[in-house]
C-alpha cells in the first residue's frame, strides 16, 4: 500500500495529484514525491554497488536529474516507470563503486571466500552471535551480485530480487523482450551455478557454512560489530519494495535463489532528510518551481 501524504487536511494519494501540486510551487507535495520514491532507488542502489555512500549520492544524482525535468512527464506512462528509466539509464553509465573494483569475477570472489578460515562456533555461541551471522549472509550473497556483468546485475536485481514486470523493464532498458529474457537466464545461471558449488545456504553438502566463516569476517573488518551494516533488525523486506509487495513463492529452483535475496532487510539507514533537503535547496530546483 502506498504511503498517503496529507496536504491542508486533504490526502494526497497519487504521485499525479503530487505532480501537480508540485509543479504549481508546492513544497510539500514535492518532498512527498521524493519521499515516496527514495527508497527503491537507494535499495537498487545499495544492491548494485554495494556501497552505502555511493547509494546515497546515487539516490540524490537520479531525484534532482528526475525532478529538474518534472514539467516535460506527460502522463503517458505511470510516473514510476518514468522514473524507473532515468534511474536504470543512470546506474548503467555511472562510475564503478570502489566494491565494484574488488570484486570481478565469481572465480575471484569464491577465492577470497575460501581463504577466511572456518571458526565452529558453539551453540551459545552462534545465540550470541546470531545478529552477526546473518549480516555474514546478507554481506556475502550481495558480494556474489557484483559478480555479474552490469547489465546482467541490474536485470537480476530488478527481474529476481524486486520482482517487476519484466516486459516494462525491458522496455525502460530498451532491449528486446527474448534479450531481457536471454540476460536473466544467464545472470540466473552463474548465480545458481556458484552459489551451487560453494554456498551451504541451499546446497547442504558445501561445507562453506555463514556461522563458520563469521568470526574471519569480523577478523578481516567486513562486519561491524558495533553498528552492523545490512540493518538486519529492520521487519520491511525487500519484496514489500517490489510491485507485488508479497512474498515470492517457490515455484522452481531459480525462484528458491531469488527469494533468498528478496527477503533481505530493506536498507534504511541512508540520510533521507539530508538527501530531500540538499534537493529542495538546490538553487536550479528552486528557480523550476518558484520556491524561493
Amino acid at each position: 500500500m502506498k504511503e498517503l501524504f496529507y496536504i491542508k487536511d486533504k490526502i494526497i494519494k497519487t504521485d499525479k495529484e503530487l505532480i501537480e501540486n508540485a509543479l504549481k510551487g508546492d513544497k510539500f507535495s514535492l518532498e512527498s514525491l521524493i519521499k515516496r520514491h527514495q527508497p527503491y532507488i537507494y535499495n537498487v542502489a545499495w544492491k548494485m554497488t554495494l556501497n552505502p555512500e555511493d547509494a546515497e549520492d546515487i539516490t540524490q544524482e537520479v531525484l534532482i536529474k528526475s525532478i529538474t525535468n518534472l514539467s516535460k512527464f506527460q502522463f503517458k506512462s505511470s510516473f514510476q516507470t518514468w522514473l524507473y528509466r532515468i534511474t536504470f539509464n543512470h546506474f548503467l553509465k555511472m562510475k564503478k563503486s570502489k566494491p565494484e573494483f574488488q570484486i570481478t569475477s565469481f572465480e575471484e570472489y569464491g577465492n577470497v571466500l575460501e581463504s577466511v578460515v572456518d571458526e565452529n562456533l558453539s551453540e551459545q555461541e552462534k545465540t550470541e552471535f546470531s545478529e552477526y551471522i546473518e549480516d555474514v549472509k546478507i554481506s556475502c550473497m550481495s558480494g556474489m551480485l557484483l559478480c555479474l556483468d552490469r547489465d546482467e546485475r541490474l536485470i537480476y536485481i530488478l527481474g529476481e530480487i524486486f520482482n517487476a514486470n519484466n516486459k516494462i523493464v525491458s522496455q525502460i532498458l530498451e532491449i528486446s523482450a527474448d534479450n531481457f529474457r536471454q540476460k536473466l537466464s544467464r545472470a540466473r545461471k552463474n548465480l545458481k551455478n556458484f552459489m551451487h558449488n560453494k554456498c551451504g545456504l541451499i546446497n547442504k553438502n558445501n561445507p562453506c557454512r555463514c556461522h563458520k566463516k563469521t568470526k574471519g569476517f569480523i577478523k578481516n573488518g567486513w562486519v561491524n560489530t558495533k553498528e552492523l551494516e545490512f540493518n538486519i533488525t529492520h521487519k520491511r523486506k525487500i519484496y514489500e519494495l517490489s510491485e507485488t509487495k508479497s512474498k515470492r513463492l517457490c515455484e522452481s529452483l531459480d525462484d528458491e535463489y531469488a527469494v533468498l535475496f528478496s527477503e533481505h532487510p530493506v536498507q534504511e539507514k541512508f540520510d533521507r532528510s539530508q538527501i530531500i533537503s540538499n534537493i529542495i535547496n538546490d538553487n536550479n530546483i528552486k528557480d523550476i518551481f518558484n520556491l524561493n
